[in-house]
């Protein structure tokens, strides 16, 4: 039953993303979007020209080097505050309205003050890992409460100390939602470095929007958000898998 209910989900999955392609080179064709809405033939022409090749392709070495690390920093961040947190109790109020401050703070807000801090290149990362950290600071602070009350019992009866608790325990219960949280981190972190590199880096997919933007060049400014949605959405599906094993095996 499961197995069927997985491939109807894939094939209505598949059949609207091939309507959604159809729509766009139609919409594209017709002109009824006007000029800023190009054909999807006339923008997968533009991105595999093989001129245009070494173009994009610095900009997604730029673009994705720096989601990748703003990932990981927030990453490595939101799971030190939640297990700091976890550990120490009195700790977590504090911690909890530290991530809500950052979040509720306007990231084009802060670009400016990561390009003093740090400089333009990193600012995207730097963006991205803001992002990234108050999304797994949350999945993981809901999580490491997920141990039922017996097993925290037992493993106190058997004078366990709470690091190994953590570790043999909690961090186990933890990853259902935390493998959740790591999904949801992906749109986070592209749109931080993205966002951070229309503040004048000197390559990137952001750059080549800003600039694709500013010269009216239509298919480049599409290619380079084709480009970054699929990646995006890409990823996002293999995290997705990943979400549900970690829920089949540990739920």
């Amino acid at each position: 039953m499961k197995h069927r209910q997985r491939i109807r989900t894939i094939t209505l999955g598949a059949i609207g993303i091939a309507l959604f392609l159809a729509l766009w080179e139609l919409i594209g064709i017709r002109g009824w979007a006007g000029l800023t809405w190009p054909p999807l033939s006339t923008v997968l022409a533009f991105l595999f020209d093989p001129s245009r090749r070494p173009l994009f392709l610095r900009a997604m070495t730029a673009s994705f080097s720096m989601i990748a690390f703003g990932y990981a920093i927030g990453l490595v961040l939101g799971l030190a505050a939640a297990a700091l947190g976890h550990l120490v109790p009195p700790l977590r109020p504090g911690l909890d309205r530290l991530a809500s401050i950052i979040h509720a703070i306007p990231t084009i807000a802060l670009a400016p003050l990561f390009i003093v801090l740090l400089s333009r290149e990193l600012t995207g990362m730097a963006i991205a890992a803001l992002g990234v950290f108050f999304v797994i600071y949350v999945s993981a602070t809901s999580g490491l409460a997920a141990s039922s009350a017996a097993h925290r019992d037992l493993f106190q009866v058997f004078g366990t100390s709470r690091l190994t608790q953590l570790r043999r325990l909690d961090m186990p219960a933890a990853l259902p939602a935390l493998v959740s949280g790591m999904k949801y981190a992906v749109p986070a972190a592209f749109i931080g470095a993205i966002l951070g590199e229309w503040f004048g880096s000197s390559r990137g997919l952001g750059l080549l929007m800003v600039s694709a933007m500013q010269n009216f060049q239509i298919p480049l400014l599409w290619s380079a958000v084709l480009i970054a949605s699929t990646a995006s959405l890409l990823i996002f599906g293999l995290m997705s898998l990943a979400e549900r094993l970690a829920y089949e095996r540990y739920r």
